[in-house]
């Protein structure tokens, strides 16, 4: 109601009281009564916004409380997380695993459960038939997330470096991987032999076998072994292909299939690439190209000629001597 008689303690201009944090939750009342947010003062001569001054700080701190508690900031401080998000969320290794059984995954091995480079996200860190791998839930524990998650400043892949990190020291046997099937590129007589697993259809497949063709040029020290094993839920056409290549015992429909030119149908059945399946599923090997290095060191994905070249000399032997020496 307007103010009584005697109670015009302070005022206002209207312009100012506008200014004010509150001003929406009154713009109705301003609209309809022009020269006073709560009814119309009687006497028009003041023509301005009348609030007793009191009640008007009362309001203006509740207004200052309310803008504290909606900023980015209080979400954190006003409930004591401190911008430090595992004060109010967690996730524990037993939720890990109910999540692991519903993507039917419950065999992996849970290695550790801390916070992602991205706020919101928990990291988790896996270990599944030999590889280790990771994937991101949100704090909500309703999603899960298995891309990559990049630094836009640099354009670093930060999923990619750590799945390196953990996988830096992952080792195979060499011994269980039958070489009388895979394709050779050097010299027989070498004394550094390198594993390659690869997939005709597989475009980083093509890149890599470039590379290994210009480390053979340079090092006749170093021959590559090629297993066939086509991914053939992302390449359909990849296990036909791969027995075709096999029949033939033929590098040459490998590197033709590598620059986009049609190869033969399959003129056996080739039931080694079936093996070979089985045999990367068991050492871990998901995906293609993958390098085995002469120590058993593994290595996922495209490496340049140089790199491979660095990596082959960096190894040692099971004695503990550098490879070949």
């Amino acid at each position: 109601p307007p103010l009584a008689k005697g109670d015009e303690g302070g005022f206002y201009d209207s312009n100012f009281f506008l200014k004010s944090p509150l001003a929406p939750l009154f713009q109705r009342g301003v609209s309809k009564y022009p020269y006073c947010c709560l009814g119309p003062l009687k006497n028009d001569t003041f023509k301005k916004i009348c609030y007793n001054f009191n009640m008007f700080k009362l309001i203006n701190s509740f207004s200052v409380f309310l803008i504290l508690l909606m900023s980015p900031t209080a979400a954190y401080s006003f409930l004591g997380c401190d911008e430090e998000c595992s004060k109010c969320h967690s996730l524990n290794t037993a939720e890990v695993k109910n999540i692991l059984t519903k993507i039917k995954n419950p065999d992996a091995k849970i290695l550790k459960i801390q916070m992602s480079p991205v706020k919101g996200l928990w990291e988790v860190d896996v270990e599944d038939k030999g590889r280790k791998g990771l994937f991101y839930v949100d704090f909500s524990k309703q999603y899960i997330i298995r891309g990559p998650i990049l630094d836009i400043s640099g354009t670093i892949d930060k999923t990619k470096e750590r799945v390196e990190e953990l996988n830096k020291d992952r080792k195979v046997d060499r011994s269980r991987i039958p070489l009388k099937d895979a394709l050779m590129l050097g010299d027989r007589y070498a004394t550094k032999k390198v594993i390659i697993f690869t997939d005709p259809d597989c475009p980083f497949c093509g890149k890599l076998h470039k590379e290994i063709k210009k480390v053979v040029e340079k090092r006749k020290d170093i021959a590559f072994y090629i297993k066939l094993f086509p991914l053939t839920k992302l390449h359909p056409d990849s296990l036909w292909k791969s027995k075709t290549i096999l029949c033939n015992k033929s590098l040459k429909f490998l590197e033709d299939n590598f620059d986009k030119k049609p190869i033969p149908k399959p003129a056996c059945e080739a039931k080694e690439i079936a093996e070979n399946i089985k045999l990367a599923e068991s050492l871990g090997i998901t995906g293609t190209p993958t390098t085995i290095m002469p120590d058993g060191s593994v290595h996922s994905g495209y490496l340049q000629a140089d790199k491979l070249i660095e990596i082959v000399d960096s190894v040692k032997n099971k004695t503990g001597r550098k490879e070949g020496k």
